[in-house]
Order: C-alpha cells, then sequence, then structure tokens
C-alpha cells in the first residue's frame, strides 16, 4: 500500500507543534510534512526527526506573508528578489532535515494582472529554483490548489501544471498531486493519476467536502489507494486533513496501512 506521512501543520493541533512528531511516531506514520519549517531552528526540528525516526518528506519554500494572507510568491513579478532568497533558505532546512522534495507555492494572482505575465514570471522562478535545488540534490514540486479555498490562486488544474513543467524544461521539476483540491477542480482521479503517473512526485490527500479524514466524504479512497498501488505509484501521500474531532479519534482509515508498514 501507499507510504503515508503525517502533515503536521494539519495533524495533532492537540499539542504544541515540537511534541507533534513524537504524536505521529507513536500512531505508526514514519514520514512527516509541514509547511513550513522557518520557525524553528535547524537543530531543534532535525532533532525530533531523529529522536522519532522520522523521515521528513517534504516542506514548501517560503511563501510571503502566510498570516497576512499571501499563499506563494511564485507569479508575483515584483517579488523575484525575495523568491530566489527564499529558494537559499529552503535548501539551507531541506539539508538539514534530510528532506529530499520541496514544494513551490505559486500564489495568489494581483487583480488585474496580466495572466501571460504571471506565467512568465513563474517559470523564470521555477527555472532558476529548479537548478539551484538541483545542484544541491533536491527535487522541486508545483501544486495546482483549488479557488474555493484560496479564491484567486494561480496555480489551478493538472493541464496548467503539466504546460508550466514543459516550458520550465527541466529534469528536477515534478507535479505534487493533491488529491481534495483535484477533486474540487478537476474530478476524474484515477485516470488522472494514471495519465500523470511519471510526473507526480508526491500525493497529498483530504475528503471532501469539509476537508476531513478519508471516510468522511465521497471520495472512495480504499478503491483509489488500490489503484494508486496497481499502477505502481511509490512516493509519499501527506494526509493534509483536518481531523474532524481529536486527531487520534479519526485514524482508524489508516491503521491497516500502517500496521503493515506503509
Amino acid at each position: 500500500m501507499p507510504k503515508f506521512a503525517a502533515n503536521l501543520t494539519m495533524l495533532y493541533n492537540e499539542v504544541d507543534f515540537l511534541d507533534r512528531f513524537r504524536a505521529a511516531a507513536d500512531a505508526g506514520f514514519q514520514g512527516v510534512e509541514y509547511l513550513f519549517p522557518y520557525d524553528f531552528t535547524k537543530d531543534e526540528l532535525a532533532g525530533r526527526l531523529a529522536d522519532n525516526r522520522l523521515e521528513q518528506v517534504l516542506h514548501n519554500l517560503p511563501a510571503g506573508d502566510w498570516g497576512a494572507g499571501e499563499r506563494g510568491i511564485g507569479c508575483l513579478p515584483d517579488r523575484i528578489g525575495e523568491f530566489q532568497d527564499g529558494v537559499g533558505r529552503a535548501i539551507d532546512y531541506a539539508r538539514a532535515l534530510g528532506c529530499p522534495r520541496v514544494n513551490c507555492l505559486a500564489g495568489i494572482a494581483p487583480d488585474g494582472a496580466d495572466p501571460a505575465q504571471l506565467t512568465e514570471t513563474f517559470v523564470a522562478n521555477l527555472r532558476f529554483a529548479a537548478g539551484k535545488l538541483g545542484e544541491a540534490g533536491i527535487q522541486l514540486l508545483i501544486e495546482p490548489i483549488n479557488t474555493r479555498d484560496i479564491p484567486g490562486f494561480f496555480l489551478t488544474g493538472t493541464a496548467q501544471a503539466n504546460a508550466v513543467i514543459d516550458a520550465v524544461g527541466s529534469d528536477n521539476l515534478a507535479l505534487q498531486y493533491d488529491i481534495y483540491h483535484m477533486q474540487i477542480m478537476e474530478g476524474d482521479l484515477a485516470p488522472t493519476i494514471q495519465a500523470n503517473l511519471a510526473r507526480i512526485s508526491h500525493m497529498q490527500l483530504a475528503d471532501n467536502p469539509g476537508r476531513h479524514e478519508p471516510g468522511t466524504g465521497e471520495i472512495n479512497y480504499p478503491f483509489l489507494f488500490d489503484f494508486i498501488d496497481r499502477i505502481g505509484y511509490e512516493g509519499w501521500i501527506g494526509c493534509e486533513y483536518k481531523p474532524a474531532a481529536a486527531t487520534t479519534d479519526g485514524l482508524s482509515w489508516i491503521a491497516p496501512h500502517v500496521a503493515a508498514g506503509a
């Protein structure tokens, strides 16, 4: 079965962030991801990973002022210098944490902006980031996100992401496929995953509606897990959902998989 990583930004909010590593390990997770590492020192995070025998599988590039509502700066023409500085910071953390991949959030398109200019900026920034990350042995990802949760987000679908990857022209750029976001924007999950399997380096999940754990909504996750396994996906699937109650109360869906060493 697929390998599941606990998203520590979303899960185990019952305890302080640094205590979530132990909570995830106690539940049987072997990998973790989260939005950003930058509020903590590299030593703090590396220590929690080592103490709990966890693998850091993903974090994001710096994404602007998250508290003010920014959701990435990759497509913003007036933030190129900040973006490039963020690539260096992400490399520094990823190396220290043994994290093999980082995700670039495209950002929200400014009102009245020229989509062609935003695409040109995004492609140029990704070309820069893919090169610098590649030199460090770290893979770069991009993630389409739904516009219900983030109105105006620039990268919204698989076809658009593929066009951007083609334009960048780097073998160090891959697709992060979030099942929840793409159920909202596209549906047709299984055929889309299969058609893009060669480009998908990481997946994430939540059910819809509600963005809660699998089994709370419309997505047939037992079928999808079997399908993903059958077509040969070998990467991680990040559990990026909002627990409907306490995190541990909603983990029955994953018990067979982590018990089997997933």
